[in-house]
């Protein structure tokens, strides 16, 4: 997850849906480019997304693994940092410009200008969106926050965090992870 700053606003939000801006999303109304990743962060997006990639296609599972994709949730339409679809729902929708729906697992990667507020609440909208699963991942803190409607469970350094609902079966060390 990264900082967003708003911008000028002259899409509609089917124009949006159809050709969604590279970097922005429509919060509340108002595009705002998305901005404050890191190298760091940037790494763990990625590797993230690799090892949900690689996980999906050795444990047989299938669908495919994203990172800052759009997404429409039920008040927005947001990219989040890394995403995971099903099979069926690539089936479904896998050529769409912005899939119509909260992924069903997601993760935000917080960037150190992130507000810790604005985070949770973000992941309670992909909640409240059809999203199963979100992963709020803290590079700084090493801490690994997984989010399904019933519970949030807290990973940290020297643990393995492991999916809920989701791609079942995956795990990562924190400090793979984060490294």
């Amino acid at each position: 997850m990264v900082t967003a700053t708003a911008v000028q606003d002259n899409l509609t939000v089917e124009e949006f849906i159809t050709e969604p801006p590279d970097n922005m999303e429509l919060v509340d109304g108002q595009l705002v480019e998305k901005n404050g990743m890191t190298l760091k962060t940037g790494k763990i997006q990625l590797r993230l997304g690799n090892y949900w990639g690689d996980y999906k296609d050795s444990s047989g599972q299938g669908g495919e693994a994203y990172v800052e994709v759009p997404c429409r949730t039920s008040r927005q339409i947001r990219r989040p940092d890394v995403a995971y679809l099903t099979p069926e729902l690539v089936a479904q929708y896998g050529n769409l410009a912005t899939l119509p729906q909260s992924f069903p697992l997601i993760a935000e990667i917080v960037s150190p200008t992130d507000i810790a507020e604005d985070v949770f609440l973000k992941a309670q909208e992909y909640l409240a969106s059809s999203c199963q699963e979100v992963w709020l991942v803290f590079p700084e803190s090493s801490l690994i926050f997984v989010m399904t409607q019933n519970q949030i469970l807290t990973f940290r350094s020297g643990d393995t965090a492991s999916t809920q609902q989701i791609l079942l079966g995956f795990s990562i060390e924190v400090d793979r992870l984060l490294a």
